[in-house]
Formats: structure tokens, sequence, C-alpha cells
């Protein structure tokens, strides 16, 4: 029993966090890395994950807009 208490409380690290978030734009996540996700992310990684992504996104959608302008 205690070492679930452990798997469960354990954190995982802001590049792990930055992949899930990754995934999640994509819409690829499983039903199983989404419930473990949702126990082990830290909030504050998770917002910052979101912000990185999408200032990717937004980056991306500016230089193929600028190609096909051009």
């Amino acid at each position: 029993m205690a070492s679930l208490q452990s798997k469960r409380t354990e954190k995982r690290s802001f590049f792990a966090t930055l992949a899930a978030v990754f995934w999640s734009f994509v819409g690829l996540r499983h039903l199983a890395d989404y419930e473990k996700d949702a126990t082990s992310f830290n909030p504050f990684y998770v917002i910052g994950a979101g912000v990185v992504g999408v200032g990717i996104f937004i980056a991306v959608l500016l230089v193929v807009v600028k190609l096909v302008v051009a």
C-alpha cells in the first residue's frame, strides 16, 4: 500500500509535462496516461507548458501565414 501512495504523489518533471501538453494539443492521449497525469503533474508546470505550447502554436501559424502571403 505504501508503494501505491508514493507512486501517486510522485511529481513529474517540466519536460514530461511539456510532452504531455504537446500530445494533448495533438489529441493523442491514452486514457491510462491521462489518469496517471492527473495525479502526478505539478499544476504550475501544466500552466507553463500550456503557455509555451500556445506560443509555439501562434509562432507556427504566423510563419505559415507569412509564407502563404509572400
